[in-house]
């Protein structure tokens, strides 16, 4: 850093280009974010468009943003026609329309077209998310031929693994692995080296699902067709891998009832807003529980010690739903449901909920005794959170398996809910088992 800070501030623009040669897109962001303000605008004209084009990508809008000013119209113009086009097309969505359509129309007019036709696929699917820049080969060409377009387009594929086959009408017809091609005869025609059952997902397909199929056959990259079976684009691995991270970053904010996206970055005013919604509606849900207690008052007053467990069954109960509901919104993301499997992890659920359970269960009663002298109060503990964790493991696992076939994010059925209805179940459930036998208790 202080040598890149040392070459602005003596403008030796040529060490300075030294140093950027050896490091990576990524690593030259980070450098620019940890640049002091006053060398921010000399480091960004130091750099050539096409890295200004690399390292755009890997910073938020905001930055992106504030360098696109700092470049000036007519650079950041070129930066703008050399990013890739699903880049530049999820950047602009960001924007207000004024800002798009602005920076759409000092565009090159067949890269402005490209990035609106994009742009018109709904967000979150594999049209929106797919590059439109990829080397397509037809189906009469010869392994010579194919090689020869490979070598003269080679700039526009991002990956060299696959060769997707079309014919006259660009209908996706087979596809050709890259040392297939070298592999075979320079003589040989394409049609008769492919493979014509082809993996592919169409343009509306959700991104999710997308990302499912490329893992699941271990592609590092998957075509991307449209109604009819035109090629339209290609779906890459990095494109996928973003989406993953995304979509895991959703699920956590819902499995934490955060709500809306909370960084680093956030402001605490904005951080609280966000959180305070679902917090507010699980607080007036708490009320039930301090109902409860109210309505078993006779119970409390008369076994004191009763209040010495009420915090661990109730937190043991949350626990394990918790536990549950984060193996189940796990498990939908990478298999699909079926009646059978879905049968199977109910089962599976409760076998865990009763070894768990069973276990804790004597565990605490043996405490109970030792501690109050009382195998009465050993035994209603021990009962209430053998009970209480079985229904707490099936409610954590039962609950987003419903929302799921009901088309709901099961990610909503958020841990502080699950945690809350056991709270409120796990009450029920140990003051009415005390209740039973308070004469044996007293």
């Amino acid at each position: 850093m202080l040598a890149v800070i040392k070459t602005l501030k003596e403008a030796r623009r040529r060490e300075f280009q030294e140093i950027m040669d050896e490091l990576q897109p990524y690593d030259m962001a980070q450098v620019y974010l940890a640049l002091p303000a006053k060398h921010r605008r000399k480091f960004v004209h130091y750099l050539t468009v096409e890295e200004m084009t690399d390292i755009i990508e890997e910073l938020d809008r905001e930055t992106q943003l504030e360098i696109l000013d700092t470049l000036g119209a007519q650079r950041s113009v070129k930066v703008l026609d050399l990013m890739e086009n699903d880049e530049l097309a999820s950047f602009l969505s960001d924007l207000d329309q004024e800002k798009m359509k602005e920076l759409l129309s000092a565009m090159e007019a067949e890269e402005s077209t490209r990035v609106r036709q994009l742009m018109n696929y709904p967000e979150e699917t594999a049209g929106r998310l797919m590059n439109d820049r990829f080397v397509w080969i037809r189906r009469h060409y010869t392994i010579g031929e194919a090689i020869e377009k490979l070598r003269h387009f080679a700039e526009l594929a991002e990956y060299l693994n696959y060769l997707y086959v079309i014919d006259e009408d660009r209908k996706l017809v087979g596809v050709i692995s890259y040392r297939d091609l070298l592999l075979a005869d320079a003589k040989e025609q394409v049609e008769d080296v492919m493979y014509t059952r082809v993996v592919k997902v169409d343009v509306y397909t959700d991104q999710e699902e997308a990302a499912m199929l490329l893992n699941r056959y271990d592609f590092v990259s998957m075509p991307v067709v449209d109604e009819d079976n035109t090629l339209v684009g290609v779906l890459t691995v990095d494109d996928v891998l973003d989406v993953v991270i995304q979509e895991a970053n959703e699920d956590i904010e819902k499995l934490s009832a955060s709500g809306k996206s909370i960084d680093f970055h956030t402001k605490p005013l904005t951080a609280a807003w966000r959180r305070l919604p679902w917090l507010i509606l699980l607080l007036f849900v708490g009320l039930i529980s301090g109902g409860i207690i109210s309505g078993f008052e006779d119970t409390l007053g008369t076994v004191v010690a009763l209040a010495f467990f009420m915090p661990m069954i109730a937190g043991m109960t949350g626990n394990t739903g918790t536990q549950s509901l984060a193996v189940v919104v796990r498990g939908l993301v990478s298999d699909s449901l079926t009646t059978s499997r879905v049968i199977k992890l109910i089962f599976r659920e409760l076998w865990v909920g009763i070894i768990i359970g069973v276990t804790c269960a004597l565990l605490i009663s043996v405490i109970a005794f030792v501690w109050q002298g009382s195998w009465i109060l050993g035994f209603v503990v021990g009962s209430s959170l053998l009970i209480t964790l079985i229904i707490g493991t099936l409610a954590g696992t039962v609950i987003p398996l419903i929302l799921y076939k009901l088309n709901i994010d099961p990610a909503i059925a958020s841990g502080p809910l699950i945690t809350t209805i056991n709270d409120i179940l796990s009450l029920l459930i140990y003051f009415g088992i005390a209740t039973a036998f308070l004469a044996q208790l007293t």
